[in-house]
């Protein structure tokens, strides 16, 4: 026996769905900064600034490592950059988008022990792993994690930030 279904619930649904998408939407225009927001960035419109280390350049896409939650920032490295031995509290994933980028583990800068990651590599370290970077070519990382987020150098006396 063929059932026949009245449409007309369905209909109720669709525009009860298309009615609160729409007041979402419109809600969504009046966000305070605290909220989450949609983000849509290419990569022209990247807004480059002084990065926390000499030389270097960071975008924050979305959160802030100081605080707690996610957040993604790249960091553009010139040719020929050395990232000393550091850590961070919390996990560490880069995934590199142009050039290679070099790492290594350990608390000694030692080339000989580093793995050479292309564009298109990811990596992921996790919190307090000792590890060191350094670029031959300009290099643009991601790094994804979550807040609170820092760099520590192993060695107080290496951090570059204190040379300046």
């Amino acid at each position: 026996m063929k059932t026949q279904y009245s449409k007309a619930p369905m209909i109720i649904v669709l525009v009860m769905s298309l009615s609160f998408w729409s007041a979402a939407m419109a809600q969504e225009e009046g966000k305070s900064p605290d909220e989450p927001q949609h983000v849509l960035t290419s990569p022209g419109e990247l807004q480059w600034r002084d990065g926390p280390l000499p030389g270097t350049q960071l975008v924050v896409m979305e959160g802030n490592p100081k605080n707690p939650g996610p957040f993604t920032m790249r960091l553009k490295l010139p040719a020929d950059y050395k990232i000393p031995p550091h850590w961070h509290p919390a996990d560490e994933r880069v995934t590199v988008i142009s050039g290679t980028f070099n790492v290594g583990r350990g608390d000694r800068f030692d080339q000989a022990n580093g793995k050479m990651l292309p564009t298109g590599s990811f990596m992921l370290m996790p919190p307090k792993m000792k590890h060191f970077a350094w670029v031959k070519e300009e290099t643009i990382i991601q790094i994804n994690g979550v807040g609170p987020w820092a760099l520590n150098f192993v060695n107080p006396a290496d951090d570059p930030r204190k040379k300046q």
